[in-house]
Order: C-alpha cells, then structure tokens, then sequence
C-alpha cells in the first residue's frame, strides 16, 4: 500500500527522516542544512511512504526527483535517494518543550513512528536530528503498525 504525504524527508546514512510541519515551516532549509552535512535528499514537498514488509519506505514522488524548493531562490536540482526506510518524523515547531515526553510518536501511513519537535530555524536543529535519530536507532525504537480498533460485538 502506498501513501501520499505532504513533507520533506532525507536519509541519514541508510535511514529515512520525514520532516512535516504547514508550508513556510523550515522544511526545506532544514533539508538543506542536513544536506550539507551529508544526508541525501529524498523527497521535496511531496513524497510516498510505502508500506514494507519491515516498515515503512519513504520514497521519492519521480515528477520531483532530486528537485528542491529553495525559498528566494526557486527550484535547484541536489543528489537524491529512490528511498530508505521511515525512522524518525521531525515536526517543525515554534514552540518547542524544554524536557518532551519520551518515546514520543505520530502516525504516518498506518505506523506509529518514532517523534521529535524541533524549531527548525535553530542553528542546532541539524545537529538535534541527527542526534534524534542515533537516540532512537540506539535504543531500538521502531515503527510499528498501529493497532487496529476494537469492534465489540452487540
């Protein structure tokens, strides 16, 4: 099953970071910042999660491939990755909480994934996701299939 999403995401090594938050958010400069530090671009704006036999896949939208939109700049062609498999969602946030909740998570496409909040404006927020990321490789947390509803029977 494939789910169409509204974000931008990247691979950190060999593992998919989905960035979400409303259009104007940082989604993109944050993209940008961690490209520097080596991540490669995924998707822009748009992007598909595909539902894998270990997870969720993030994957490139192929009318996009390894376009970005660069804010005062226009569209600008960067390497990309076909895909890599979901990990972790950054939300952009203004307000961010000083201590958040652990082993926080959102669902994407059926999963329960991992979450952080951050202000993707902070000089610091590349190095937070990147940080985000080692904590939620190292301490194992997976995506896992939400649980369906129980129905009661009348």
């Amino acid at each position: 099953m494939t789910t169409m999403v509204h974000g931008s995401a990247v691979a950190i090594g060999s593992l998919g970071v989905l960035i979400v938050g409303p259009s104007g958010s940082g989604k993109s400069d944050l993209v940008l910042r961690l490209i520097d530090r080596g991540a490669k671009l995924i998707s822009d704006d748009i992007l598909h999660i595909d539902s894998a036999d270990g997870g969720p896949l993030l994957a490139y939208a192929p009318s996009i491939a390894g376009k970005i939109e660069v804010r005062g700049i226009g569209i600008c062609s960067v390497e990309y990755e076909v895909s890599a498999p979901l990990r972790l969602v950054v939300a952009c946030a203004k307000d961010v909480d000083r201590m958040p909740a652990e082993d926080m998570r959102t669902t994407i496409a059926d999963f329960l994934v991992p979450l952080v909040k951050l202000d993707p404006f902070q000089v610091s927020s590349v190095l937070k996701v990147e940080l985000a990321l080692r904590s939620v490789v190292e301490a194992g947390h997976l995506p896992v299939e939400k649980p369906l509803p129980l129905q009661l029977k009348g």
